[in-house]
C-alpha cells in the first residue's frame, strides 16, 4: 500500500535499542527475555474482550489471531493463520490456511471457521470490525477445499489481502454459532481464540488475567502470566511504575515525564515507537453553522497547531499542519496542507456574513452570537489545556468558545449522541492508518453520515474510489478524498505527538514495537525467532 514511505517493519524488537528523549538510540536494555508474570496497567476495562461489543485491539489480539499480521498499518503484512494469500482478480482473493492451529478449548481451527467468521461479521450489529465485511469493503467467503478459502467482493477490492484480512480477527464457529448474530454484543463469556494467551479472569474493576497458551502454533509465549489491572489516573499509573507495583503500562508516557524516565539511573526505561494517533477537535456537522464547509474551513485555519504542540505536549511531536489522516499512514496524501492562517479565517467568516455587529468581539449569525462549548475530558489535563487553547484561537477570529470539563463517561455519551458543537478527543491507528476505515468513517457517522446528510462531492469521489481496480488507482482516489476532506474538515488534528512507552527492564526486556500499537501486544511476548521470521529487526542482528 505504501508508495511514499520507507517500509514499516512488521514488529521491531526494542529490548536492545531503547530511545532517549530526543529519539536517539540509548544504551541497550539489560534485562530478562522471559518472565513468570508481568503486571501491565490499563487505563480502562472494556469488557471481557467480546469483539462485537468493543474491546482494546492490542489486548484482544492476545487472544485472537488474523489471517495476516500484525495489522493494516504496515506495508507488507505477513501470513499468520494463513500460509499464503493470493490476489486472483480485482474482486477475488484466496487464502491457504495453516493446519496446525488449535482453539483454546482444544478444537481444531478450520477453513469453516474463516467462512463462518466472515458471514457472522456481516450479520452482527455494526461495530469496530463488522462494517469491514458489510460495507467497506463488502465481501463474502466460501470454501475452495478443506484448506483454502475464497473471498469474493461486491466491488473491486485490491487492498483486501493487505488491509482487510490483516484487520479481521477469526472467531470459532463452534462457539459463536450458538449465539444469534443480533445478540452478539450481549455475550459476557470469556473468549475462545487461537492466540498466544487465554483470558482466564476478568473483573470490570480489577481488570484482566491471562495465561500463556503453551501450545501456540507460533511458539510458546515468553511470559507465562499477564495481570492487567485498571488504573484510570495517568499520574497514578506512572507512580506505580516508579515504585515497581507494575512492570509496564499500555498508555504512552505524558511529555513531562520523558526527561525523568530517560535520566541515567532511572529504574524505568523509555522507548520511542511509531505513532498512529493524534488529538483532534471534532466539529458537529449536524449543527449550524458547522454544517457549512466554509465555516469548518475557517475553524481549521484559526487553530495554531505549532503553539498547541509546544504548550500542550512540550514540543514532543509535530504540528498537525498536514491534516487528516496521520501523515505517516501508508495511504496519506503527501501534498496535504492545513496551515494556520487567522487572516484567512477572518476573511471566510466575513464572506459568510458572520460579523461583529455590536462591537463586543463576538460575531453574530442568523442564530445569534457565535458562542460555543468545547467539551473535553476533565480527568485529562492535556485535553483540557488543548480545549483552552482552541478557545483562545477561536476568540481571536471572533468566535467565542468555552472549555467545559466532563467526566469520561459523560463525554463518551455526549459524543456518541452528538450532543456537542466542539469536542476534544483522540483518534487512534484504526481511524487514521487504515485506508478503508478512512472511507468508512464518512459512511458511519464519525466524519460524516451517509446517506442521512447529503454530501455529493464525497459521493462522486467515493464512486471513483469504488471503481478503481488497482492499488495505485485506489490510492489516487484516496488522495482526492483526503484533499477534499481537509478543505472542509469535520475533524481538525491538533498535533501529531511522539509516543514513548515505559517499562521496568529489570522485570522484562523483550518488548517489541508494532506501529500503531506501542509495545503492549502479542509481538512483545513471543520468542525472538518468531519475530525474526516475521521479517522484523531483532536486537543484536
Amino acid at each position: 500500500m505504501n508508495r511514499r514511505l520507507l517500509p514499516l517493519l512488521l514488529a521491531a524488537t526494542i529490548a536492545g535499542a531503547a530511545c532517549s528523549a530526543d529519539g536517539d538510540a540509548a544504551a541497550p536494555v539489560d534485562g530478562p527475555a522471559s518472565a513468570d508474570r508481568l503486571t501491565i496497567a490499563l487505563p480502562e476495562a472494556r469488557g471481557p474482550l467480546n469483539l462485537f461489543a468493543g474491546s482494546d485491539e492490542a489486548v484482544a489480539e492476545l487472544v485472537y489471531d488474523k489471517l495476516l499480521a500484525p495489522s493494516p498499518y504496515v506495508e507488507e503484512p505477513r501470513p499468520w493463520l494463513a500460509t499464503e494469500v493470493r490476489f486472483v482478480d480485482p474482486t477475488t482473493w484466496e487464502a491457504d490456511l495453516r493446519d496446525d492451529v488449535v482453539w483454546h478449548d482444544g478444537e481444531p481451527f478450520t477453513a469453516e471457521d474463516v467462512v463462518f467468521s466472515i458471514a457472522y461479521f456481516a450479520q452482527a450489529p455494526t461495530g469496530r470490525w463488522t462494517h469491514h465485511v458489510s460495507d467497506v469493503p463488502t465481501f463474502d467467503a466460501s470454501l475452495v477445499d478443506s484448506d483454502t478459502v475464497r473471498f469474493t467482493c461486491a466491488f473491486a477490492c485490491p487492498e483486501l489481502g493487505t488491509v482487510t484480512l490483516a484487520d479481521l480477527p477469526i472467531v470459532p464457529e463452534h462457539v459463536w454459532a450458538q449465539v444469534p448474530p443480533e445478540d452478539a454484543k450481549e455475550v459476557r463469556d470469556l473468549p475462545v481464540g487461537t492466540g498466544p494467551y487465554r483470558l482466564v479472569d476478568f473483573d470490570p474493576v480489577t481488570g484482566y488475567r491471562f495465561e500463556a497458551n503453551t501450545g501456540y502454533f507460533a511458539g510458546e509465549p515468553t511470559v507465562r502470566e499477564l495481570v492487567m489491572p485498571v488504573i484510570e489516573d495517568p499520574s497514578a499509573t506512572f507512580t506505580a511504575l516508579r515504585s515497581g507495583q507494575i512492570d509496564a503500562a499500555l498508555a504512552p508516557v505524558s511529555p513531562e515525564l520523558i526527561a525523568e524516565f530517560s535520566a541515567p539511573g532511572s529504574p524505568v526505561q523509555l522507548v520511542r515507537t511509531a505513532p498512529f494517533q493524534f488529538p483532534e477537535l471534532r466539529l458537529n456537522f449536524r449543527n449550524a453553522p458547522f454544517d457549512d464547509p466554509d465555516f469548518r474551513r475557517a475553524i481549521s485555519r484559526a487553530v495554531d497547531r505549532a503553539e498547541m504542540l509546544d504548550t500542550v505536549f512540550l514540543g514532543q511531536g509535530r504540528p498537525a499542519d498536514k491534516g487528516y489522516p496521520h501523515p505517516d499512514a501508508p495511504f496519506a496524501n503527501p501534498e496535504l496542507s492545513t496551515p494556520y492562517d487567522p487572516d484567512e479565517a477572518r476573511a471566510i467568516l466575513d464572506g459568510l456574513g458572520l460579523v461583529d455587529i455590536d462591537g463586543d468581539g463576538v460575531r453574530e449569525g442568523p442564530g445569534g452570537p457565535l458562542r460555543y462549548e468545547i467539551l473535553a475530558n476533565g480527568g485529562q489535563p492535556i485535553d483540557m489545556r488543548a480545549a483552552e487553547l482552541v478557545a483562545e484561537d477561536l476568540s481571536a477570529v471572533g468566535v467565542a468558545a468555552t472549555a467545559v470539563p466532563l467526566d469520561a463517561g459523560t463525554l463518551a455519551e455526549r459524543s456518541t449522541e452528538r450532543d456537542f458543537d466542539l469536542v476534544i478527543g483522540t483518534i487512534t491507528a484504526h481511524g487514521v492508518a487504515d485506508p478503508t476505515q478512512f472511507i468508512m468513517s464518512h459512511r458511519s457517522g464519525y466524519l460524516w453520515e451517509h446517506p442521512e446528510i447529503p454530501y455529493p462531492e464525497f459521493d462522486a469521489l467515493f464512486r471513483q474510489w469504488q471503481a478503481s481496480t488497482t492499488i495505485e488507482d485506489r490510492l489516487a482516489a484516496l488522495d482526492d478524498i483526503q484533499a477534499m476532506f481537509n478543505d472542509q474538515p469535520t475533524s481538525v488534528p491538533l498535533y501529531y505527538p511522539d509516543e514513548y512507552y515505559a517499562f521496568r527492564p529489570d522485570r522484562y526486556a523483550g518488548w517489541a514495537e508494532s506501529p500503531g500499537f506501542g509495545i503492549v501486544h502479542k509481538w512483545s511476548l513471543l520468542p525472538a525467532d518468531v519475530v525474526r521470521g516475521a521479517n522484523a529487526v531483532v536486537a543484536g542482528d
